[in-house]
């Protein structure tokens, strides 16, 4: 039994070399025992431009294990001399939108000493260390010494993804452009979604965000940036490390520097001193005269803008903290 469980460990640490064929060409994919079944399929997503959620993978005496994102590669049986199969379409073969991801309406609160727990968890350090390696940025404008980051969210934060409308800009959030042009004076931006590159650009090409000449995007990030955690409580599912963006600007922006906006607490479970959980964008055509979310968030990163380290602040009390600052305002 003991020389089982050390076994086990080893492959928890070791590196999984894998053979997976695929449109009859066959791919050398590289993953390590405590990576989970969706982060095989990231990598093989790098390889092959097949989605992770448009994959079926095919292993012999897996059987439906395969289909189970949150399993850990130790758990499984792989060798590297036999191949995996894997079943899927790219994008491009594929008229409908890049990805269709289920709604996320529980966004679970995860406890305090859970979250320091995950942040501080060595396995997860590794992932971060190994994503970093592995998980290039595109600049698409230069980063600007002395700003500070804005990182944003697309779904439900700038863009009602889930209503349908015959322009995309009906779904988009109230005063998205004035807000993005009134911070871009203090904060370089970079926008951060669960979904492909494809996707990304698509949408933000639509919203005129990409080539708006009263402010610049400094970078994309799509899905394959992302980690999978584990909790005690809620199991495995994939967060935004800010330390992938720090490591590769590190002379640039840090944890001092950086604040994210995301309508999902957990995708900033690695950086929780760093994210501010904006109320979702829902049901656009219903709310979106009186939505005021952006004009308001524009207030509270203007206001905070001056102060030499954001992660002091707590960023999910903003809308007290604006009306602080607008009191102050009137009484002087």
């Amino acid at each position: 039994m003991a020389s089982n469980s050390a076994s086990t460990a080893s492959v928890s640490e070791e590196e999984l070399t894998l053979t997976v064929k695929w449109s009859g060409k066959e791919y050398t994919v590289r993953v390590c025992g405590d990576d989970t079944v969706g982060e095989l399929k990231r990598r093989i997503c790098e390889l092959t431009n097949v989605l992770p959620n448009r994959q079926k993978l095919l292993y012999p005496k897996v059987g439906s294990k395969l289909a189970d994102d949150s399993l850990l590669l130790s758990q499984l049986p792989l060798k590297s001399s036999l191949k995996m199969t894997m079943i899927g379409t790219t994008e491009e073969d594929i008229i409908v939108d890049p990805v269709e991801s289920p709604e996320i309406v529980d966004d679970f609160e995860l406890g305090q000493e859970e979250v320091v727990d995950i942040k501080d968890m060595e396995v997860n350090k590794q992932k971060l260390k190994r994503r970093v390696s592995q998980y290039k940025i595109e600049l698409r404008n230069p980063c600007r010494k002395g700003k500070k980051l804005l990182v944003l969210d697309i779904d439900y934060t700038l863009f009602d993804h889930r209503s349908t409308a015959e322009n995309p800009l009906e779904l988009m959030r109230p005063y998205l452009h004035e807000f993005l042009t009134s911070v871009y004076s203090e904060y370089d931006i970079m926008i951060w979604s669960a979904t492909s590159m494809k996707w990304i650009d698509l949408k933000m090409a639509q919203l005129g965000v990409l080539d708006n000449p009263n402010y610049k995007i400094t970078a994309l990030l799509d899905h394959m940036a992302m980690i999978t955690v584990q909790s005690a409580s809620r199991g495995v599912f994939d967060c935004k490390p800010l330390g992938l963006i720090w490591a590769h600007f590190p002379e640039f922006y840090n944890a001092a520097n950086t604040i994210m906006f995301d309508d999902l607490r957990r995708n900033f479970v690695m950086n929780p001193q760093n994210g501010l959980t904006i109320r979702p964008f829902r049901k656009a055509h219903a709310n979106r005269d009186s939505d005021r979310e952006l004009l308001k968030l524009t207030q509270y990163l203007m206001a905070i803008a001056e102060l030499d380290d954001l992660s002091n602040l707590d960023h999910n009390s903003w809308e007290f903290f604006t009306e602080d600052s607008t009191k102050r305002r009137r009484h002087t």
